[in-house]
């Protein structure tokens, strides 16, 4: 297969690296050669962590500016913040619940309008697909599904091969027993959220 190019972007704490183990697992499981790689940044005290995975025939995991066909922001401001790794073909799936940094917390730092942020995203890609992944992960359970959420709607572009039923396989393999059933529910309403934001 062609080579795709997938960007995924997170706040520490949000299960960036589950959901990449998970949509690797799934590749595997539909033949599909995948290469990854991981920033972590200060992960655990609520910095980005960035996973970069390269799906197809490609020698390296790094992606570099302009060469994304898909980025999955878990956090709005960090979808933006990574937007420099998109084109103008690049399919855009972002969380639009925001996650304010400590700055903006107290009184240091301004959080971008959402609005304004969409409408950027939306002028410079192919499409954006937004929905409130913390709301959807709560009605799943936990907010600790938010990654699986994400995953749902990555998998509905259609931008990968990958069926939902390799990742639901992936999700009894890469997740703990005790949470296979929410991981599924939170990847079945985000699959279904995107399909109604298309």
């Amino acid at each position: 297969m062609k080579a795709t190019r997938i960007i995924i972007t997170a706040v520490g704490g949000q299960g960036n690296l589950l959901a990449t183990k998970v949509l690797g697992e799934a590749a595997m499981l539909s033949g599909i050669d995948v290469r990854m790689s991981e920033e972590h940044g200060m992960a655990q005290r609520g910095g980005v962590v960035e996973s970069a995975m390269v799906f197809g025939d490609a020698k390296s995991p790094v992606i570099s500016d302009g060469e994304a066909d898909l980025l999955v922001g878990f956090e709005p401001s960090e979808t933006l913040r990574a937007l420099k790794k998109c084109k103008a073909e690049t399919v855009v799936v972002s969380n639009i619940a925001p996650l304010p940094p400590f700055t903006v917390a107290i009184g240091k730092g301004e959080y971008p309008d959402l609005e304004r942020l969409q409408e950027l995203i939306k002028s410079k890609t192919a499409k954006l697909v937004t929905l409130d992944a913390v709301a959807l992960a709560h009605q799943a359970g936990s907010v600790l599904s938010v990654n699986m959420v994400l995953l749902g709607a990555l998998i509905q572009t259609g931008v990968l091969p990958i069926s939902a039923e390799s990742i639901k396989t992936a999700i009894e393999t890469r997740t703990k027993k005790a949470f296979i059933e929410m991981n599924t529910k939170a990847f079945e309403l985000g699959y279904e959220a995107a399909k109604a934001n298309s």
